[in-house]
């Protein structure tokens, strides 16, 4: 007999990093939030690698911070080692990635969801999900507790349907021994929903007094640590270690030869796996060419043995596992703790979503997460909050709440997904994005935390902090222009060794800095009215500074593009009714309902002569914004 648990204005179904933003935005924007988990202790679980951000994901993460997520801060709080990557690049591509105490991260968020006001956080299975009389939504507990919503979020990760592989072993089961979520798949068909399989893996762990260190080679964090979060006071200390040791010709032998003995290469595994993310054996066959591979070998946390082999994703039997692990480098004689496996789950295709993560036929229902066809924590989180965030607003008869690619590397995540779809799990890249250099990791804060405060995520002290430091750019700015450097033996000899010219009059102190071979720091012993200020705001200049023709490029192109971005089209429109549009470009319109003009021009199968066609017969019908 069913038992009424009662009714919310958003249900959250998964805790995992997208349910996590979902269930606190929509919380926090002042609408009754219910959130089920399988497993209450596994919130924000880490079931992959025990790190967060990296290349374009550290974007992601600073971006969520600047909208009032809460990855970030909870990424600080737990960080075993920090570290800027790609520092040899342009500032467009640096990417803050952390080591985090997996756990202790799990156990962070979970209180604050326990925390959080308008949250009820529920352990429970949903089973299934019906819109009753087309006015709430109506979701079951596999115990028959029946809640209900007006708007659902499903962040079901990688447990809708789960499969484990190894070998020729196959089971039902979540990550990391977790039980899998069964019968919300046929639930949703029944709602009209298309699913379809994709898989991911991950590697062994080993216990760490099996590992000879003496044989790898140590990688330590950065001495100047970054924290994720625009709001963190304390900056994280780097506290571990990590290491890195590689494959040979023995592990690659052993791999080749049990090739047959893989689900992946048998045609067992039905999903697609991640391009960008491959297992060993993937890897061995795709670069077969390579003497050899990179292993990094990473702390889990701090009260525990555990480590990560992060590049040793495999569905192999654990024999063979055990043979091409115990084939590397420092890795002998090695325990293995948990053995890789793949795992092959149910998900949407993305292309059934507005921007807003709301499906398009189906009123109140939003996806976000790995259920869209991404991978990664990183993509979780931001479509979390993004689809979190407009459930509330629909609840709340407000705007929807869009980020338009030009603006964030969220923007450009979404808009891949609904505009052109996936084959294969999603991974943000910063090549992904035409505006990487305004869409930077550093300025995430001033390009979206406005859009925050006025939501109602950022607080005001977190909105003025951001306030009082853009007016010191700005003063700072203004300083370098007024500032000038007159010739001397000194800054000549200087500028010299670093061949550049030596100046012959005085020189403003911004044109120096603007010099590729010059920076603050370089320049600090002539700079003698140099004001102290945080190493954010000399950054901030400096990039200014240094990129300014670039920048103003860039920005042209966004303007541009934003002509297109704000000519909507009306969502009652029926293709078939504009005349000279090819049947392909009907198909495809009809089905992704792009909501402009510019996110129309970025389907894939719609020319710009059906742009131009569209174009028309909206300014003939006076249709369109």
């Amino acid at each position: 007999m069913d038992y009424f648990s009662g009714k919310y204005d958003v249900a959250v179904i998964g805790a995992g990093h997208a349910g996590i933003e979902a269930a606190l935005a929509a919380a926090r924007l002042g609408t009754k939030v219910v959130c089920f988990t399988i497993n209450l202790d596994w919130i924000g679980n880490m079931a992959c690698n025990p790190s967060i951000g990296g290349t374009s994901k550290g974007h992601l993460v600073r971006e969520i911070d600047a909208l009032g997520g809460e990855m970030g801060i909870a990424a600080d709080k737990n960080t075993l080692q920090s570290r800027m990557l790609n520092l040899g690049k342009g500032p467009a591509v640096h990417s803050l990635r952390a080591q985090i105490d997996r756990r202790e991260y799990s156990k962070y968020m979970k209180n604050t969801l326990e925390k959080q006001e308008n949250l009820t956080l529920i352990q429970g299975e949903i089973v299934s999900l019906k819109k009753s009389d087309n006015s709430f939504w109506e979701l079951k507990t596999q115990l028959d507790c029946v809640y209900h919503a007006e708007c659902v979020v499903i962040a079901t990760g990688t447990f809708l349907d789960g499969k484990i592989y190894v070998g020729d072993k196959c089971y039902s089961s979540g990550p990391d021994g977790m039980f899998p979520s069964i019968g919300l798949s046929d639930s949703l068909k029944e709602q009209g929903i298309g699913l379809r399989r994709f898989k991911t893996g991950t590697p062994s762990r080993v216990n760490r007094r099996s590992v000879d260190f003496s044989e790898l080679e140590e990688q330590f964090g950065d001495e100047r640590v970054v924290p994720f979060s625009f709001s963190t006071e304390e900056k994280p200390q780097n506290i571990l270690s990590c290491y890195i040791t590689y494959t040979n010709e023995k592990t690659k032998r052993i791999i080749m030869e049990n090739l047959h003995r893989s689900p992946l290469f048998g045609g067992v595994i039905e999903g697609v796996g991640p391009r960008y993310c491959p297992s060993i054996e993937d890897k061995m066959v795709r670069f077969s060419e390579k003497e050899r591979h990179q292993i990094f070998i990473e702390p889990c946390g701090l009260d525990t043995e555990e480590l990560y082999l992060q590049g040793l994703s495999s569905s192999l039997p654990i024999d063979v596992q055990e043979g091409f692990v115990h084939s590397i480098k420092g890795l002998e004689h090695c325990e293995i703790m948990r053995n890789a496996y793949a795992i092959e789950y149910d998900c949407v295709d993305p292309l059934e979503l507005r921007p807003t993560l709301e499906f398009n036929n189906i009123e109140g229902l939003f996806g976000a997460g790995q259920f869209n066809g991404s991978s990664g924590y990183e993509e979780a989180a931001a479509q979390g909050l993004v689809a979190g965030i407009n459930a509330a607003l629909k609840i709340q008869g407000k705007e929807p709440f869009i980020l338009e690619r030009s603006g964030s590397y969220i923007g450009t995540l979404i808009d891949d997904l609904v505009t052109k779809g996936c084959n294969e799990p999603y991974r943000m890249m910063t090549s992904r994005s035409e505006y990487r250099l305004i869409l930077r990791q550093d300025n995430a804060d001033i390009r979206l935390m406005k859009r925050g405060y006025e939501l109602g995520l950022v607080s005001e002290e977190k909105y003025n902090r951001f306030l009082k430091k853009t007016q010191l750019i700005e003063i700072e700015r203004k300083r370098t222009e007024s500032t000038v450097i007159a010739p001397s033996e000194e800054i000549n000899a200087l500028l010299v060794s670093r061949e550049t010219s030596p100046l012959s009059t005085g020189c403003k102190l911004a044109d120096l800095i603007r010099r590729p071979q010059l920076n603050y720091e370089v320049l600090k012993p002539f700079d003698k009215n140099r004001p102290e200020l945080p190493f954010e705001v000399f950054e901030q200049v400096e990039i200014d500074l240094k990129y300014e023709g670039y920048i103003k490029r860039q920005l042209a192109q966004v303007n541009e593009m934003h002509r297109l971005e704000v000519k909507l089209i009306p969502e009652d429109i029926d293709y078939k009714d504009v005349i000279n549009l090819r049947t392909e470009a009907i198909e495809k319109l009809s089905k992704i309902r792009p909501r402009s003009i510019g996110q129309a021009s970025r389907i894939s199968g719609v020319s710009p002569a059906d742009i131009s066609v569209l174009l028309i017969y909206l300014a003939k019908n006076g249709k369109g914004e």
